[in-house]
């Protein structure tokens, strides 16, 4: 029932009701009296219907304040001018109360619909202002707008290779003819923004940001109050600007992406450039001369140049398994597979590895075979070796010993290996692990160190550089014995 019927008739009612109530105290009271208490059904009526009820209730208090206390009673006839004067002052007070009361009525419904509005549109920016990925804030867009607003059909659609895509919808789906018409291309008229028309046509709104176009948010009908439209207005606004920010972010974060990838690249190739001219120099310079002056060596310097190819093949080798491992470790498919393994076994065939480059004789082993075998990767944990002996006999002197020690220590096995080279700086031994680490001496880390800590710290071990009790540097890592493993 509409709300003006309503107060007709709440104020029809009181009005009549109050007359009768006052009948029996009519030769108690004053004409003036009757007219003030008559004022209530007014203010009711208007309160519940508006001014129009409250027109209807003034009717219905004059013809009751007429009938009931104005002689003569009961009837209609006013009789002297003094009367006449009551009722017209009567009539005008209650149409200015009326008009008054309804006024106020629709202020505070006014007020009461403008703080929905805002704590909705507040509830609506929360929405919008999180960090998320473009994909997931269309969707938010969409389905807020459908369900926030009650529109049956909501589509978001963007610019894709020259032509706009729905790229996110919610409720009814917009039908092929629709999508059509919002192509500009089709010459079909299109209702644009939130103008009062017809409740089921197609509207369009443009989202655009910082002057630039960054959607358009198809709607298959309207909020039916105007605050609402209001509301979705901004909204849309605000929708274009979280849109906006998503896309610059997700753009700043490619970008960030691709430089990290170039500085990674360039760094990459630094970092192996001195590695790989110098082997490749001399099997050059070796082959060349094999080729070349074959007839006028001797078997000796023969046998010593297949000797150099044959050592600096298996450091390009080396170069070219760090180069892979480095691609796995950046590309996160490498894995852990831990068995028993032993200790004096694992040192034994990293030694054998470096083949003719590492001479038995500059080696010192202290791996007692007593040591308890060890939970490890025996695949990892033997390149780690490898890395660390060819480090240390590339910066120790051709007659330097190279140490490789073995020991329990607190419920940890720990190998060390250490070198009689020039050493590294106590401010240099955290950033030697780093991937590009440079010396103050010139000579580069390289990868070997970078993948030997990537390799233990992924069986959750520590490997750390110090200095060698007779000069040098010594590489330790621990790894944690079988028994210990079981336990832990």
């Amino acid at each position: 029932m509409p709300k003006h019927l309503v107060g007709s008739i709440v104020g029809v009612l009181c009005a009549v009701a109050l007359g009768v109530g006052l009948l029996p105290l009519r030769s108690h009271i004053s004409v003036s009296t009757a007219a003030l208490v008559l004022v209530i059904p007014v203010v009711l009526g208007a309160v519940i219907g508006g001014f129009r009820a409250g027109v209807v209730s003034v009717v219905a208090g004059f013809l009751v304040y007429d009938f009931l206390f104005v002689p003569p009673y009961n009837t209609l006839d006013v009789g002297t001018g003094q009367n006449w004067t009551a009722l017209i002052v009567y009539v005008v007070v209650m149409l200015l109360v009326a008009r008054l009361v309804a006024t106020l009525d629709v202020s505070r419904l006014e007020a009461g619909r403008g703080n929905d509005a805002m704590r909705r549109l507040s509830e609506l920016s929360e929405l919008l202002v999180e960090d998320r990925p473009v994909d997931d804030l269309l969707r938010t867009i969409v389905s807020t707008a459908h369900t926030a607003f009650e529109i049956p059909g909501v589509a978001l659609l963007v610019l894709q290779d020259g032509r706009l895509t729905v790229a996110a919808s919610a409720g009814d789906a917009l039908t092929s003819e629709e999508l059509r018409q919002l192509d500009p291309q089709s010459g079909l008229p299109v209702s644009v923004g939130t103008a009062p028309g017809s409740s089921s046509a197609l509207r369009s709104i443009a989202l655009s940001a910082s002057g630039h176009p960054v959607g358009i948010l198809a709607l298959r009908g309207l909020p039916a109050s105007k605050t609402d439209r209001a509301v979705l207005n901004t909204f849309a606004n605000d929708a274009a600007l979280a849109l906006e920010r998503a896309q610059l972010r997700e753009q700043a974060i490619r970008t960030q992406l691709l430089e990290e990838v170039d500085r990674f690249r360039r760094g990459l190739m630094g970092a192996i450039s001195h590695d790989l001219r110098t082997p490749l120099a001399t099997i050059k310079v070796a082959s060349s001369t094999l080729s070349n002056r074959a007839k006028t060596l001797t078997d000796q310097e023969t046998h010593e140049l297949y000797h150099l190819v044959e050592i600096e093949t298996d450091r390009l080798t080396r170069l070219v398994a760090n180069l892979l491992d480095m691609t796995r470790i950046e590309s996160g498919v490498f894995t852990v597979h831990r068995s028993p393994t032993s200790v004096a076994e694992l040192v034994r065939e990293a030694v054998s590895a470096l083949g003719p480059t590492l001479s038995k004789d500059r080696i010192n082993l202290v791996v007692p075979e007593s040591l308890p075998d060890v939970n490890a990767d025996h695949l990892l944990v033997g390149q780690v070796l490898i890395n660390l002996l060819d480090n240390a006999n590339r910066h120790s002197p051709p007659d330097g010993v190279i140490s490789v020690t073995g020991e329990l220590r607190n419920d940890r096995v720990v190998l060390s290996v250490a070198d009689q080279g020039p050493g590294i700086p106590l401010n240099q031994r955290e950033e030697v692990f780093n991937r590009f680490a440079q010396f103050d001496t010139g000579g580069r880390a390289g990868l070997g160190l970078t993948i030997a800590k990537t390799f233990i710290e992924a069986h959750g071990e520590r490997i750390w550089c110090d200095e060698a009790p007779n000069g040098g540097a010594i590489f330790a890592f621990t790894m944690s014995p079988v028994e210990h493993a079981a336990g832990r």
